[in-house]
Order: structure tokens, then C-alpha cells, then sequence
């Protein structure tokens, strides 16, 4: 028996509000569809135990030192159920518990709890929404059925996820957002190419969501339970880029001082995203279109080769053709990779899709700051509308979040932004040439009247331009012109 175990019976996880029982818990069978664990312990024998123990069920483990890491590991990895202590330095099993609410996360999650824990298991399990609890030393029969329960409703949260997905397609799909035509030929093409295996080339300007298409693609794929990685080629020196991919044996090359899996072989069973591939050298190239057409990595001082299965996914905020033509990209690893090709529109061009981008963004923004922001105000949003974006959607972002922290509360309002997105200065308007025929004795209200019709005149009846001359709100010269009982032709003049 290993460390850790005993053959006590444990609590049935009936519901998480029912009291505990004891039964005879029936013998481990072995499954054969793979559901992942993530066990989280400081402990590194406990936790090495623990997962001999699950991988003998069963089931794929990964593992966690403490919340913190097991955060960071779920950026990358799609599990099925965590099973998490309780008590660990820097983030603890409560503290990951919340976190893992705020983000909206449904994970299943078991607590392991001590003996003499387990009032405090149950409040957990009650105020916090656990699955179940484990006291410790664990049963292995016992352990196996919880885990058979939580793994059946993990599958259950994910299948209401894919259909609150489909369901939302109209102008959500995973991270992106967009109502406008464009975006919605986008997620169209994510529908239909993520259940297949073929490797998609992603193309669009710097900042326009390249990577949240290859994780939608990823997620809605059958290797979302896989790892989804993601490799800049820009950022990595071109002496250290066939290390990354391929990895390297001890000794391979100077500072080689351990053996190094590449993303390959890290992405195995998974999604691998080459982003900036044009940036990738030449030589690089050859090589890695030799691995993706045999499906087989060799590692840099290595003598086998490790057969991989991993979909390959390319992005590029250049144009591929242009790359071809300076010779930075490959031909045929462009044709390789150029399966299914998906176009993402600038900012600049979808101005629709900046409100509701807007508002998911400040929603999301007001959970990581603890903020109350309601919304933009509609003269924040005239200029969202009316500004280029050179950034795209990384830049409103960046905007939103400065704009969100300053704000803390309430409406975002102009003087929240910052100075490159400051309504322009009102330029010296030239005098208003025309005749401004008044009566001697004519009250201030008439003399009023007429300098604005004379100001409506001279800006072709544009209300929005007379407002700023007379140096008054739209608002305001609305409703003096409703005082002034226009004709309904004059009702008529544009904004």
C-alpha cells in the first residue's frame, strides 16, 4: 500500500450540501478514455505518491507544488478535476479556490483536508463550492469514485460550455468579440475548421487577436484536453530557436547542462502555435517542415526521433506572399501550413464591434482591479469610433484598462484618456461673416436668436459646428431652438 493510503471507507459525494456516509466502496476498474487530474501539494513525496496513486487508476496527472503554480499551469493545460490540499506556502488551496471562482473557472475541485480539518472541509465545500472533500490518509477506493463523479461533471460543465458557446456565436466566440460582418465570417471559419486536423495560417495586423483565434480553435477542437502552446519566433534568438522547437539532449551545446523537451514534445497530444512565422530563419524552416510532414522530432545533439502528434497552427502580421517574394518565409512551408487560411480584419475597419469589445473588456477589467466602471460615456465612445487604432484591439485594451484604473467607479469619461486620444483643440474659427439685421429695442432673447440662426447659417445648417462657434453644448442649443419653434424644415438641418 503506498504511502498515504489506508482501505477506511471515506464520504460518498452525493451532493455538496448532504452529511457524510460510509459504504463499501466497489474495486478500481481500469477506464479507457484518459481524463486528467491536476494534483496540487507542497509536499513533494505526498504529491509524487498521490500521483502514482491516480495514474494507477486510470487517469493523466499533472502536478502542482502550490496554487500559484497550479494557476500559471492551467494557462497552457486543460484539466478534468483538481485535487488540491489545503495548507501550502505562497498560494493555498482557499486562496486557489477563489481565484479559480473569480475567473468563472468550473473545474471540479476535491480538497484534501487533515485530520481534525473537517468542519473547515465542509464550510469549503458549502461558502466556496468544492466538489467534495478527501480527509487524510486517502482511500484508494474511495478516491477512484470521487473522481469517476467529478470527472462525469466536469464533462457535463463542458458540454453546457460548448452549447453556451454555440449558442453565443452571434457575438461571442471564446475571448473575441465582434457583431460586424467580418467577425462573424471569422467565427464561422473557426466553427468549421477547429474539429478538423488541419494545420490554419492566421494572418492580420499586429494586435488584432491572432493568438485568441488559435486558442479558440484549440478549445473547441478534440485536443482541448491537450496542452495549447504558443511560440513567438520574433522573440527568440535565432541560436536558441531550434533548441525551443526541437529541444536538446545534455551537452548538445554550451550551457546544454540537461536534457530540454521543445515545444513540440511539451505540445504533444495539443496545439502548436508558431507565431511570426515569417521571422523564423530559412535555415529553421527546412528543418521544421521535415517535422511536421513526418511527424517525428529529433532533439538537437539526439540520435532518435520521438513521433509527435500535434496540430500545427501559423500566424504572421505580415503579408505571406510579400515574405515568399523577399524570401523570409519558405513556399512550400507556407503551402504546408496554408491548409485553412483565416484573415482577421484591423479595428479600423469592423468600428462596429468597438462597443460591445468595449464593455467585455471593462467587465472582465473591473474583476482584475476590483473596480465598479458602468460604462464609456457617449462622448468616450465618439472617440473610440473616430480614432484609427494602430494597435487594434491590444491598444483598446491597453486604453480601456488606464481608463478603468483611473475612473474606479461609475462612467469613463474623456478625461480619462490618454493624451493621444484628447479630443482635438477647437481651432480659431474665422469671424462669422453675414448681416445681423436687429430693431433698436429688440429684447436679448431676439438679439440671442438671431446670432444663432446667423451661426447655423454659416455652417450649412450643421447644429454640431454652430454649437462649438457659439461656444454652447449641443444640448443646450437643441433646446434653445425648440424655444425658437423651428419650422419643420429647419428640423430638418443635419448634425
Amino acid at each position: 500500500m503506498h504511502k498515504g493510503l489506508s482501505s477506511c471507507t471515506g464520504p460518498v459525494p452525493q451532493d455538496n450540501s448532504g452529511p457524510a456516509a460510509t459504504i463499501e466502496w466497489p474495486e478500481v476498474t481500469q477506464r479507457t478514455v484518459l481524463a486528467r487530474i491536476l494534483i496540487v501539494d507542497d509536499d513533494a513525496v505526498q504529491r509524487s505518491d498521490l500521483a502514482e496513486v491516480v495514474t494507477s487508476l486510470g487517469f493523466d496527472v499533472a502536478t502542482a507544488a502550490d496554487g500559484r503554480e497550479a494557476l500559471n499551469l492551467l494557462e497552457s493545460l486543460s484539466v478534468n478535476v483538481i485535487l488540491t490540499d489545503l495548507v501550502m506556502p505562497r498560494k493555498d488551496g482557499i486562496e486557489l479556490l477563489k481565484e479559480l471562482a473569480a475567473r468563472g473557472d468550473r473545474t471540479p475541485i476535491i480538497v484534501l483536508t487533515g485530520f481534525g480539518s473537517i468542519e473547515q472541509a465542509i464550510s469549503i465545500v458549502h461558502d466556496l463550492k468544492a466538489f467534495w472533500f478527501l480527509e487524510k490518509p486517502v482511500n484508494s477506493g474511495v478516491l477512484n469514485a470521487l473522481l469517476e463523479r467529478a470527472v462525469q461533471q466536469s464533462n457535463l460543465v463542458a458540454e453546457a460550455e460548448l452549447l453556451n458557446r454555440q449558442l453565443s456565436y452571434q457575438g461571442v466566440l471564446g475571448e473575441l468579440v465582434g457583431e460586424s460582418p467580418a467577425m462573424q465570417e471569422v467565427f464561422s471559419l473557426i466553427r468549421q475548421v477547429a474539429p478538423t486536423t488541419a494545420s490554419v495560417f492566421i494572418t492580420g495586423e499586429s494586435g488584432t487577436g491572432k493568438e485568441l483565434v488559435a486558442r479558440a480553435i484549440h478549445r473547441l477542437s478534440s485536443r482541448s484536453n491537450g496542452p495549447f502552446i504558443a511560440v513567438n519566433c520574433a522573440a527568440l534568438p535565432e541560436s536558441l530557436i531550434e533548441s525551443e522547437l526541437f529541444g536538446h539532449e545534455k551537452g548538445a551545446f554550451t550551457g546544454a547542462v540537461e536534457r530540454r523537451a521543445g515545444c513540440f514534445e511539451r505540445a504533444q497530444n495539443g496545439t502548436l502555435l508558431l507565431d511570426e512565422i515569417g521571422e523564423m530563419p530559412i535555415a529553421t524552416q527546412a528543418k521544421l517542415l521535415r517535422v511536421i510532414e513526418e511527424s517525428r522530432v529529433r532533439r538537437l545533439g539526439g540520435s532518435g526521433e520521438i513521433p509527435i502528434a500535434v496540430r500545427v497552427l501559423a500566424a504572421t502580421n505580415h503579408s505571406p506572399e510579400k515574405a515568399i517574394q523577399n524570401r523570409l518565409l519558405r513556399e512550400d512551408l507556407y503551402y504546408r501550413l496554408n491548409v485553412f487560411h483565416i484573415s482577421l480584419p484591423a479595428l479600423r475597419e469592423k468600428r462596429r464591434d468597438i462597443p460591445p469589445i468595449a464593455a467585455t473588456l471593462i467587465r472582465d477589467l473591473n474583476k482584475k482591479h476590483g473596480c465598479r466602471v458602468t460604462n464609456l460615456s457617449p462622448e468616450v465612445l465618439r472617440r473610440f469610433e473616430e480614432y484609427s487604432w494602430p494597435g487594434n484591439v491590444r491598444e483598446l485594451r491597453n486604453v480601456v484598462e488606464r481608463a478603468v484604473i483611473l475612473a474606479g467607479e461609475g462612467e469613463v469619461e474623456l478625461r480619462h484618456l490618454p493624451s493621444v486620444l484628447a479630443p482635438p483643440p477647437v481651432k480659431a474659427q474665422a469671424p462669422i461673416e453675414g448681416l445681423l439685421q436687429i430693431r433698436v429695442g429688440a429684447p436679448m432673447e431676439e438679439v440671442e436668436e438671431a446670432y444663432i440662426r446667423l451661426a447655423l447659417q454659416h455652417t450649412n445648417q450643421n447644429r454640431r459646428r454652430a454649437a462649438e462657434i457659439l461656444g454652447i453644448s449641443l444640448h443646450t442649443l437643441y433646446n434653445k431652438l425648440r424655444l425658437y419653434r423651428e419650422s419643420e424644415g429647419e428640423d430638418t438641418a443635419k448634425d
